[in-house]
């Protein structure tokens, strides 16, 4: 399994549509991204996986992230294996610990110990009778001990939420060898106004998750900077104008150290997919 290029990030692609999802993956695909990547955040995440390898025939389809609090390693390996038997070693499996405030929310005090629950899934996955293989799975990694653990253990690291200075992090900790495959948000947008009026509320949200904050902190980021979603901090994280600028973020990326890019673009209507600005990207990109 090949991961290289440029991908696609999209919440639409899992929880949109499925015919419209499978309609856009075959796109994708045909556009040349090169993986497609889905979130975690409830619901069937196999059929979601399954609807987008049925309509692709080139690009990896990876779970950014599966989330490990909702899910156990046995049946993710049968998935992973099952998946892969029908349509070839193209399911990367990207597997994260999600936030305390999220997992505890369903049932307080249940997040706890992230590196050893992470250790313990990966251990379940290894232990399969049908094991996902080291190579067919990332971890989503921001700090050092995940960082680690995500070079020793998988194939390597999906950070999400960071600008290429943290790529550049991840790769001087995962070595050469790991791959490093990061998220970078992206908004086709004529001015500041329109940028932020579609991504403020956005990236507020992921604000409030502590592994995101101090993350950011750790970077040089102000708890100021957070608090009111600073231009600095917004710049930083949303790759914002026309494509050239997306470009140049994507080409920031790869000089610190990226493998390959996902992009997610966002529009005024987060639930939309937005099939006109992936055409836009892709014939930038070429």
């Amino acid at each position: 399994m090949e991961l290289n290029g440029v991908g696609i990030w999209s919440s639409p692609l899992r929880y949109g549509d499925s015919a419209e999802a499978a309609e856009a993956a075959a796109e994708l695909d045909e556009l040349g991204f090169t993986a497609l990547w889905v979130p975690d955040v409830g619901g069937p995440l196999m059929d979601s996986v399954e609807n987008l390898l049925g309509a692709t025939t080139k690009a990896v389809i990876a779970t950014g992230i599966l989330n490990m609090w909702m899910h156990e390693p046995a049946d993710v390996a049968a998935a992973h294996a099952r998946l892969t038997a029908e349509h070839g070693p193209r399911f990367l499996v990207g597997l994260g610990i999600s936030h305390a405030p999220l997992i505890d929310a369903q049932e307080a005090g249940r997040y706890r110990k992230p590196l050893a629950t992470t250790k313990a899934f990966l251990d379940g996955l290894d232990a399969a009778a049908d094991p996902v293989p080291v190579d067919s799975r990332v971890l989503a990694a921001l700090g050092p001990k995940m960082l680690a653990l995500a070079s020793e253990r998988s194939r390597g690291a999906h950070p999400y939420l960071v600008a290429p200075e943290h790529t550049a992090i991840a790769r001087a900790a995962v070595g050469e060898g790991p791959l490093v495959a990061p998220e970078q948000t992206a908004i086709l947008a004529s001015d500041r106004d329109e940028a932020r009026a579609i991504g403020t509320k956005w990236l507020t949200g992921y604000l409030a998750m502590p592994n995101y904050a101090n993350n950011l902190l750790r970077l040089g980021f102000s708890e100021d900077d957070l608090q009111t979603v600073s231009d600095r901090l917004f710049d930083a994280l949303i790759a914002w104008g026309d494509e050239a600028v997306v470009l140049d973020r994507i080409e920031a990326h790869r000089a610190a150290g990226a493998d390959h890019v996902c992009v997610q673009v966002l529009q005024a209507d987060h639930r939309a997919m937005p099939r006109e600005q992936w055409r836009r990207l892709a014939a930038a990109l070429r």
